[in-house]
């Protein structure tokens, strides 16, 4: 028969890494493995709704923080770099995260061009002319990516 004691103690999906990204968004600075479990054990990010008391992180060995660190690395959602022997972790902004997820999305079509123009020939003006600029002077002469598809033979490397 099942403890009803750990099942009350056990956290809800996902709040152990909202509750390290907010850690380490609080903290404005890279943070070790070991300085993540160090704070998780001193209460986390100051009056959380998720250290209460059935949530408390003092008893998260190493291992577990390295884990959660290094799965939110790999969605995408921490950097890190070296530090002597560990990591060290930040937080990656939404504007790179929700760039990445665009990248991912256009790479995963079999025709490169084909998903690229249609995304560009759904945007909006402002839109449009915000990627035209950011693109460069180049890029003024071509054609209004918010009204019309563009020229699907065009190099899609070209600067």
């Amino acid at each position: 028969m099942p403890d009803d004691g750990a099942a009350a103690a056990r956290r809800p999906a996902g709040a152990l890494e909202a509750e390290v990204l907010a850690l380490l968004r609080a903290a404005g600075a890279p943070l070790s493995p070991g300085q993540v479990q160090e704070r998780l054990a001193e209460g986390g990010p100051s009056s959380s709704a998720l250290s209460s008391s059935a949530l408390s992180s003092s008893a998260l060995s190493y291992s577990t923080v390295v884990t959660i660190l290094s799965r939110l690395h790999a969605k995408g959602r921490l950097s890190r770099q070296r530090d002597g022997r560990a990591f060290a972790y930040t937080v990656v902004d939404e504007a790179s995260l929700a760039a990445s997820r665009m990248s991912q999305a256009l790479d995963t079509g079999d025709d490169h061009d084909a998903v690229l123009t249609r995304f560009v020939s759904g945007l909006s003006g402002r839109d449009a002319r915000l990627l035209r600029r950011l693109l460069g002077p180049d890029s003024a002469g071509g054609p209004d990516p918010g009204h019309g598809a563009a020229d699907p033979g065009r190099e899609r490397d070209r600067p």
